[in-house]
């Protein structure tokens, strides 16, 4: 059977809007409902809701249609709303432009754990199914002048429509935009219409900026002990998850038995891998950092290289640096080829074969190394370690998160977290070979994870919003016999309890080589 439709410009535009409305933003809703439930007072106000946010999607389609354009703007706004929409809803996530950064900078390993039936059936009945009726719908046309007037009095139309409601209801609509701005994040297609172009935005504005070079005049000074330090960028690792930190699973079997120095109250930079690691690199404090200021001035491992005294290397068993080491040695470990801890995927112990010829080959130098772990990615959580380590039972096994129980995704959570505690005392192990120098081992998190408290998965919210569990992290410090008494253990042992933060780490590296720089504040060196 053939199938055709015939209709103008602004009723096709105007059944695409309700279709966004009705199913598109059921995030949107449930998240407005929490606030303001269905009562006899509040169903007017929702109701206009509906009317205010149709009244924005349909000036934006209109604003931007024409003969060349409609159908193309309607169809990928569609198709790309079908995913927005699955992600909030199954996980409760926000895209907003640090998402669309941290997406854009996820390899394709990464992605194919999010991949489901589930998502199938929403890219299905939400993208696929109406984009093919909007694309067999024959649109009519008038004559130029009069689908212009035509475009005029629809335009005029829903913003009449729009400001009416605003009037009518204003005293919900002033604390609806003044004290409740985070429900318009979950607003579809709008919200991430807007992140994209703020996100477009962010990266052209600065595309001329000069690269700013910091820390030319750091020097080593002190040449009598070799230093050895071992930084390791754990990935989801959430703080009260570890058994270090009094949680009732035993997840840290392996470091309880290692004289470490366990920072307990540890804060991540941001709550995505593309925000953070650029952040806990770089000179600026989580404060005043941003993406562009990070991407055009140098890092802590910019200020090492200038001593000319410190051989650097980046291994990554993640997605990658993402920008911190494009100026020294890089390895990329998420391949056979470099990994030979490779199964199902490539595990973390296998960046550390063959540190020891690496060590070796640089005798005449200090050393930073630099491993970044697959760790806990999720939703995954079941892949991220050996059958060995399936210590916590029973697992949630699917990237459907929401299909488990608390429990099970717990679980498959904590014996990554198990597997993690094996990899780290293994660094721990290596580090205590070379007992002739001083040597560190050092740990932080990029973020922390939600575990479906309160409905939210994964991580990414943005900041200011985002639960505890995304943003305190795991971290500690192990210092071997020599460095401890160099450094004074005891003293650095008194901060485990304070409130630290990402902001520490570009001033504690410096500090741990003592490194001589302006750039160095010893304020923010939890090893002074």
């Amino acid at each position: 059977m053939k199938f055709s439709l015939r209709m103008s410009q602004q009723r096709l535009i105007f059944f695409v809007t309700l279709f966004f409305i009705l199913f598109d933003n059921y995030p949107f809703f449930s998240n407005v409902l929490k606030v303001y439930p269905p009562t006899m007072g509040n169903i007017l106000f929702l109701c206009s809701l509906g009317v205010v946010l149709g009244s924005v999607i349909y000036i934006l389609f209109t604003l931007l249609s024409s003969r060349y354009t409609t159908k193309p703007i309607l169809i990928t706004t569609l198709l790309v709303s079908s995913f927005t929409t699955y992600f909030m809803n199954t996980y409760n996530v926000v895209i907003d432009n640090s998402m669309i950064r941290n997406a854009l900078q996820t390899d394709i390993h990464e992605s194919m754990d999010l991949l489901s039936f589930k998502l199938l059936l929403y890219v299905l009945f939400l993208g696929l199914l109406p984009s093919y009726v909007v694309y067999k719908t024959e649109i009519i046309y008038r004559p130029w002048k009069k689908e212009l007037l035509a475009k005029l009095k629809a335009l005029l139309g829903a913003f009449i429509l729009a400001i009416l409601c605003l009037i009518a209801f204003s005293k919900y609509y002033a604390s609806f935009f003044r004290e409740h701005k985070v429900l318009r994040y979950y607003s579809n297609p709008t919200y991430w219409i807007y992140s994209i172009g703020y996100y477009i935005q962010d990266s052209l504005k600065n595309k001329n900026h000069t690269f700013k070079r910091i820390g030319l005049d750091a020097k080593i000074e002190d040449n009598t002990t070799r230093k050895i330090v071992f930084m390791i960028v754990g990935e989801a690792a959430r703080a009260d998850h570890f058994s270090l930190n009094g949680y009732k699973k035993e997840t840290n079997p392996k470091l309880k038995t290692q004289d470490l120095i366990n920072f307990e109250k540890m804060y991540s930079c941001g709550t995505s891998t593309a925000y953070s690691v650029p952040c806990m690199f770089s000179p600026y404090t989580r404060s005043n950092y941003s993406y562009q200021k990070a991407k055009y001035t140098e890092n802590v491992l910019d200020v090492l290289k200038h001593t000319g005294k410190v051989a650097i290397l980046w291994r990554d068993n993640n997605s990658d640096s993402k920008g911190v080491a494009l100026r020294v040695r890089y390895e990329d470990y998420k391949t056979p080829k470099n990994n030979p801890a490779c199964d199902d995927e490539c595990r973390d112990i296998g960046m550390l074969v063959g540190l020891e010829q690496f060590i070796q080959k640089n005798k005449d130098k200090n050393i930073l190394i630099i491993l970044h772990q697959m760790g806990n990615h999720g939703p995954a959580y079941y892949k991220r370690y050996t059958k060995e380590y399936e210590k916590f039972t029973p697992v949630c096994k699917t990237n459907q998160l929401e299909q488990c129980s608390k429990e099970s995704i717990a679980n498959a959570y904590d014996n990554a977290l198990l597997y993690s505690d094996n990899f780290l005392n293994e660094t721990i192990n290596l580090a205590k070979k070379y007992d002739t120098a001083d040597t560190a081992v050092l740990y932080m998190s990029d973020h922390g994870e939600s575990l479906g408290e309160n409905g939210i998965y994964l991580h990414g919210l943005p900041y200011f919003i985002a639960p505890d569990a995304q943003k305190h992290i795991g971290a500690f410090l192990w210092l071997n016999s020599r460095f401890a008494h160099d450094l004074n253990a005891t003293k650095i042992e008194e901060k485990k309890s304070q409130k630290l933060s990402h902001d520490y780490l570009f001033h504690t590296l410096l500090g741990l080589f003592g490194v001589k720089t302006k750039v160095y504040d010893p304020s923010l060196d939890i090893t002074r």
